[in-house]
Formats: C-alpha cells, structure tokens, sequence
C-alpha cells in the first residue's frame, strides 16, 4: 500500500471509504423530519449545477424547493435548511474520523522529514556524531492555545476519537453506532466556556495524545540515536496558554491560572500513577516489586488528595525509577529495561507540570496598571519611587526600573485590574514553588512597542513575587509590520542596560522573542507579514550575537496561511545560516491541535516534521542564504504587495463590506471560546480592535480568503508588465523561503470559491469592492500558475488538493444556505416593517453555518 503514489492511497483510504460510511449515516433515521437524509444529495446536485449555470445561492435555494419540495410552508422549509445545517456539520466529522484513521496509511511514517530519515541521511553523510550532538542542545515547543478556532465540543470530539478507532478495525456495528450518536449529538454551545473549561478540554490531549506520542519519540532518538545514551536535553516539550493568556480576556483570572497549573500537576501525575501500575505487572521482582509499590501510593496520595501534593517530589519520583532501572540491569538480565528507562523519559520530559504554563498580557493593560501602581506605592509612603516618577522620561524611567528595590504588597491597592494582575504575577512564584520552575516561567507582553514595556513588567515581576531572583523569562511579542521594523531597536537598548543584561546572564543568555503573524498579516498584508518577519528575524538574531545572547524566537501562527500556518515544517526547513535557529517554537492552536495533533500518528508525524526541520538546515550542506539579487527582488515583491494591501484595506468600503456582508459580526454569537471576538468596547467596527481569528474567518466564510493573497498578484504582475517574471522566477527556484510562501498562498487561493459570492458584483454600494477581490485573485492565481509552471492550483500536492476538494464540496450546500440566509437579513433590514422574528430566525441559520464551514476547514495547516 505504501509504495503507490499517495493520491491513491487517499482515494483508496479516505474518499472511498468516506462515500460507504456517508452512504449509510444517510439512511439513519435520527430526526423528526423526514427524507432530510434523501433530499440533501439532490440540494447538494442543485447547488453544484446551479453555480457551474451562474445562478445566486438565492436563486439556487428557490429552485430547489421550487422542484422538490413545493408543497412545503415556509416554516417548513426553514426547519428544512437546519437539518441540512446539521447533517452536514455530521458528514464533517465523519470525514474528520476516516482521514484521522488513514493517517499513517496516506502518510509515510519513515518518509522524508521523519526521524527514520534524518538520521539514516546522517549516517549516509557520516554526520552521526553532528546529528548527536545538536540534539543536545536543540528544542522544539509547541503550544497550545485556546484561540477559538474550533467548534467541536468534548462530546463530539470523544466520537471522532471512538469513530477514528471503528473505522481502524472496520467495525461496522460499532460504526453505525457512533453515526447514529453523532446524528443525536448536539454541536452548538448554548453558553461560552470559560476558560477553565478551555484548558479540561486541551488537557485531554495532553493526557491522551501528547504523553504517549512525546515519549515514544523521545525514546527512539534515545534507543536508536544515542544508543540508550542519558540525553541532558528534553528536546520537546509543550508550552499552554489556557488559564494563563489574558490579553483581552477578562475572564482568566489569578484563581483561573493557579486552578490550571494545578489540573495540569494533578493529570501528569495520573499519567505516571497508571504507568507504575502497569510496570508493576511487568517488574514483580524481588528489590523492585516494593519499590514500585510504595511509588504507586505516594503518586496515590497525591492525585487523591490536592493539599498533599508533595507525597512525592519530581526529584524523588526519578531517583527511584533509575535506582529500579540499576536493579533491573544489575541483577534481572536487563528485562524489561525498555519500559523503566521510557517512564524514566516520561518524566524528565514533563515534570510535575505537564505543560509550561505561560502568561501573557497587552503592554497598554500594563502600562495602566503599572501607572496606578506607581501612584498607589508614591501614596503609601514607600521609599521605591520618586514622586515625580511618571513625568521622567520614558529612558530615565527604564534607568530607574533596572535597578528597582523594596518589596509592595498587593492589598494597599484598590483598584481591580491593578490586584488583578500583580496577583498573577504572585501565582507564578506559588506555581514554581508548588510545581517546579519550568511549571510556569514565561511572560509574553503583547503589542510590545518599547524597552520601557518590558521594564514595566519587570519592575513588578521584582517588586510584588520575586524579590531576589528573577526566575521568569520576558518575551515581548512584535507584531505590526511599524512593530517589527523597530524590534531590533528595542532589544538593544534592553540589552545594553546593565541589570537587564545580567538577569539574562542567569536566565543562560538566552531571550525569548514573539513574533506574530495573524495581526502582521491583517496589518500588513500577506507577503509584507511574512518578509517582515523574516527580516526580523535576521536583525534580531545578528543583534543578539552581538551581545553574545541566543535569541529563542517563539512564532505566534494560526491554522491557515493567512495567519502564519500552512505547511509550517517547510517555512522552518527553509530558514538560513543568518537566524537563529536553536529552538523552534510556535502556537498550535484550534482545529490544527486535532488535525496535525489529534491522534498519535498524526501527533509523532508531525512533531518529527518540525524536529527533522529544524535540524535539517544545520546537517545540510546547502546554503540557504539569499543572494543580494534575490533579497531586492524579495524586498520590492514586499513593499509593492503592502501598498497595494494598504490601499485596498483604506478602501471606504472595507469595513462596511466585512460588517454587512461577512459573518464577522457572528462570530461572537457561536459561543466557542471565552474570549471576546474583539478587543475595544467601541460599538462602531474599528479596525484595530478586530481580532485576526474573526477576521482571517470571515474571508474564510466568504470564500474568498483575502489575507492569504491579497497583494501578492499585484506584486507578481510588476514584473510581469516589466518583462522581468524571470527575476522572480529566478527567486522562486532558489529560494525555499519564497516558495514556501507561493505555496501556502495557493492553499488560499484553492480555498476560494468566488462563484458564491458573484451576485455581490451587481450590487449598487458593494460590486466595485467585489471587483477590486475578484480581479486580484485572478491575477494571483493567473501569476502564481505562471510562476511554478502548474497547470492547476497544488498540482504538486495532490493529496492534500484532494482533501480540499472534498471537504469544500461537503460544506458547499452550507455555503449557499449561509449566503442565503445574508441576503435575506439584508431584504428584511430594507423593508418598512421589519420582522424582527424572521431577521432572528435567518441570522441564526447563519451562525449555525459557521461551525461546519471553520470545521471542514481543519487541513489548513
């Protein structure tokens, strides 16, 4: 099976699997109304034939019923479009199910970019002992986030799961089963998590997915790599962001953070307490059965009752798992050493922590907090600050925060955002003493913009927890394409300062740097973000050198291109000699955790991707740096590429087109996560208050994924009008950076359906906005085609073009019923006497929509 091409295998594996189980869950009788299962297809034939013809979802939706069911009332056909609504949703999941379960049948679990590989090339280019020695020092993080991208609750995740293992074993009474659950299954969330709520439900992966599929990697690279060699470096691990992430969250609380940080102990734990009792079945030898016995009570004691926590130490836990491997070595013929010396992986990989728990917050919350701290402290009486503090200016102020001394306690404050947040910043001391440093060492400030940023966090890191050593790393996060041109700026000053120098001394000389690609690319444009990024990158990496400082970059990047996603291991693979590179770390977030790391084929496929990524550039001979040549033409494809984005994003019709014929103001109806869906409290839509999940998935939605593309065919077609496109051409075959970009930018434009929206071209406010979308994917894809020399969009990437196709066309009849539902809002709100009722009634057909559309949409990354 593995050795035909991989489009067979996922037509073998995937689609014609997907069309026996869907053929049967249509035939379920799970509703009230009938033969919904029988007219979907024929809805389904409509809408296809009906696009290919020219015809408006409206038209397509009239004529439907118009043909099939013209007996029906009004009401009818409503309660009609919701089981249509659902149904679909279903199929969704079902094809979810078959791809998870045909993962390691599509993909080539020893094929290039796995461990497998890396290390025979190695061997081949007698590189071992170089292989050995950068795993010594290299790390790959992931991690996790509770960014709303995903509309699956627990209970329909847990069928995915059971239907994923059902199809594995072809076992049809059970599968049958699992449809007919999933058919009675409710999808929408009456009320918003919170986000406690958030982290339960991403904690399931670290207990199910991530413990299992982290150590059996660990132990390969140990057993086959090292030889049953100690490794001193953990090599992966996973950093959270539920409970901790407050930017704009005013719902993760000091109490929230400190109930996580515990959950995750208390689950990790469990995790060790199950893998004793299974090694005790195994190890019944005399000298290792008690020992292992006394373990499984105190890992007991200490899951069964939280205020004893500490039955047991970290340190404890492993100097009795080595002292039983010795025993086994020693005097049991080594029997059984495979399973104590992979627990013994297990935890030094996760600690007591389970996951690295990090903070994150705005620099303008903190700024005001830090103010009214000030304020609050001058009030007091307390010799910290001078009185006239807050009118220096902001370089005396970094001078004088360098060197802050004296101790503040929380209670002389009242203000609530003040208590609020020192409080945080006091959970992370009590997380560290309860659950070990790595537990929670991180503290990213969003929207960094200065030194004096950080120093703010800094002086009240000292000031209210840790008063003689700082043990918390502090990651400014730059995002703005302005943001980013001055990072380097920002950095030199920090570490020219002499106190902040020397925290980082301690903290290894290594600084931990955000760079974020979802508001980049709403603020720049596609091409600018990810040049912008990329530049950075190399002036912040030769600027750390410098000063001798390992820069840690930590990218923040979402599901689909737009947002920094798309095949990330590639844009990793194709970083050259001028970034530092030592750790790779980046946000997984959404419907990516279930579809790259849902399961654990995918989860150890697509961690060894990201590993062998990193890693690949320094075994690799080839240089990956950019000619002069190349990087003007980079610069210029960028900067053409930002205007014409700039430009098109100041059109006076870009906000009221996303508010009036988007679902982004919807999104905040769906009840997915607990953050608000924007950021100001303005009623009117600005732009800068838009966040980039809503926004990236409102073009989503529309099919027409503007911020994966926007300005790139403007930029192609210079050169192409110049007579120039082999410059381009010339950048595109030799630079894998670019490439990567052209290719993730297709995935956007294969996305894209703009038959669905054509109708919006006759519109009297909106057609001329609609052109300026429609010309420039044309000109994109025209471009793009042209530079590859592909026939068709993905050509080199037939699987996963496959995988598109069928999902788009399994979410097509939800498409028209969502634009239908838009245009009839728009009908209503127009009339004399509005009917209120119905207006409510087609806008929540729309927000239904939502869910299987963003669903279907999970292979993005």
């Amino acid at each position: 099976m593995s050795t035909q091409p991989k489009l067979t295998r996922f037509n073998q594996s995937v689609l014609s699997k997907y069309q026996i189980y869907n053929s049967i869950f249509m035939t379920l009788p799970f509703d009230s109304i009938a033969k919904t299962g029988v007219l979907l297809p024929l809805f389904h034939e409509t809408c296809k034939n009906g696009f290919a013809n020219g015809d408006n979802p409206t038209t397509i939706v009239n004529s439907f019923f118009k043909k099939y069911q013209s007996r029906r009332s009004s009401e009818s056909q409503i309660n009609l479009l919701f089981r249509f609504i659902q149904y679909i949703e279903r199929q969704v999941v079902l094809f979810d199910a078959i791809e998870d379960a045909a993962f390691p049948v599509v993909n080539n679990m020893d094929g290039i970019g796995t461990l497998r590989s890396l290390k025979e090339s190695a061997n081949l280019g007698n590189k071992l002992e170089d292989l050995k020695g950068y795993l010594e020092e290299f790390k790959v993080r992931i991690v996790l986030t509770a960014h709303p991208t995903q509309f699956y609750p627990g209970g329909v995740l847990g069928i995915i799961t059971d239907l994923t293992d059902a199809i594995n074993k072809d076992d049809l009474p059970t599968i049958i089963n699992l449809l007919a659950q999933l058919g009675k299954t409710p999808f929408f969330k009456h009320e918003k998590p919170t986000p406690y709520d958030e982290a339960v439900s991403l904690i399931w992966y670290l207990e199910n997915v991530f413990y299992k599929s982290f150590g059996s990697i660990y132990d390969y690279i140990q057993q086959n790599i090292f030889n049953d060699e100690p490794i001193s470096n953990d090599i992966l691990n996973i950093g959270f962001w539920p409970g901790g992430d407050r930017d704009g969250n005013p719902f993760v609380t000091p109490e929230i953070t400190l109930k996580v940080a515990n959950r995750l102990k208390e689950t990790i734990i469990k995790n060790y307490y199950r893998d004793i009792r299974l090694l005790k079945r195994k190890l019944s030898f005399a000298g290792v059965v008690d020992r292992l016995d006394a373990l499984e009570k105190k890992l007991y004691a200490s899951v069964l009752n939280h205020n004893i926590f500490d039955a047991i130490s970290y340190n404890t836990l492993l100097s009795e798992l080595k002292e039983i491997k010795k025993i086994i070595k020693t005097e049991h013929q080594s029997l059984y050493l495979s399973d104590v010396c992979s627990m013994i992986n297990k935890v030094h990989l996760f600690g007591f922590h389970f996951a690295i728990l990090d903070i994150r917050q705005d620099s303008r919350v903190h700024n005001d907090v830090f103010t009214n701290m000030v304020n609050g402290v001058i009030s007091a009486g307390l010799d910290i600050f001078p009185a006239n503090f807050n009118e220096l200016s902001a370089k005396k102020q970094v001078a004088l925060l360098a060197k802050v001394k004296g101790e503040v306690d929380v209670a002389i404050f009242k203000d609530e955002d003040v208590i609020s947040t020192l409080n945080t910043m006091k959970a992370i001391k009590t997380i560290q003493e309860n659950n070990g440093e790595r537990a929670a060492n991180r503290y990213i400030i969003s929207n960094n913009q200065t030194a004096l940023n950080v120093m703010q966090l800094y002086a009240m890191l000292k000031l209210v927890a840790f008063k003689d050593e700082l043990t918390v790393d502090i990651g400014p996060l730059f995002e703005t394409i302005d943001d980013l041109e001055n990072a380097p700026q920002v950095m030199e000053e920090l570490y020219s300062n002499k106190e902040y120098r020397d925290h980082l001394r301690k903290r290894g000389d290594r600084q931990t740097i955000m760079l974020g690609f979802s508001d980049g690319t709403k603020d720049g444009g596609y091409l600018m973000a990810n040049w912008a990024i990329f530049q950075a990158k190399e002036r912040l990496t030769k600027m750390s050198r410098k000063f001798n400082i390992t820069a840690i970059f930590f990218d923040g990047r979402g599901g689909p291109p737009a947002r920094g996603g798309g095949k990330t291991h590639q844009f990793y693979a194709s970083l050259g000699p001028t970034i530092e590179a030592k750790e790779v770390q980046l946000t997984i977030q959404g419907q990516t955790i279930s579809s790259n790391f849902g399961t654990l084929d995918s989860s150890q496929y697509n961690m060894e991707q990201l590993l062998s990524s990193g890693i690949y550039n320094h075994l690799s001979d080839k240089n990956l740096s950019m000619s002069s040549e190349n990087v003007e033409v980079m610069d210029h494809l960028a900067t053409i590429s930002f205007k014409t984005y700039s430009k098109f994003k100041s059109h006076p019709m870009f906000l009221p087109y996303l508010e009036r014929m988007s679902t982004l103001k919807y999104y905040a109806k769906t009840n997915i996560g607990s953050r608000p869906s924007k950021r100001g409290k303005s009623t009117e839509l600005v732009f800068s208050d838009l966040r980039a999940i809503p926004f990236v998935g409102s073009w989503s939605q529309l099919k027409q994924n503007v911020p994966g593309f926007f300005g790139v065919g403007s930029a192609l077609k210079y050169y192409d009008d110049k007579g120039e496109f082999e410059k381009v051409k010339a950048l595109y075959q030799s630079s894998s950076f670019f490439k990567t970009l052209i290719e993730n930018s297709m995935m956007s434009l294969s996305k894209s359906f703009f038959d669905l929206t054509k109708y919006m071209a006759d519109d009297s406010e909106f057609g001329d906005f609609w052109k300026i979308i429609f010309a420039e994917y044309e000109t994109t894809k025209r471009l793009i085609l042209k530079l590859t020399g592909y026939k068709e969009l993905m050509e080199n990437e037939q699987s996963g073009k496959a995988s598109i196709e069928v999902r788009e066309s399994i979410v097509l009849p939800l498409l028209t019923i969502q634009q239908y539902a838009l245009k009839k809002i728009q009908e209503l709100e127009k009339e004399e006497v509005r009917d209120e009722e119905q207006i409510k009634i087609f806008e929540k057909i729309v927000t239904r929509s939502l869910f299987g559309n963003i669903n279907a949409s999970r292979n993005s990354a």
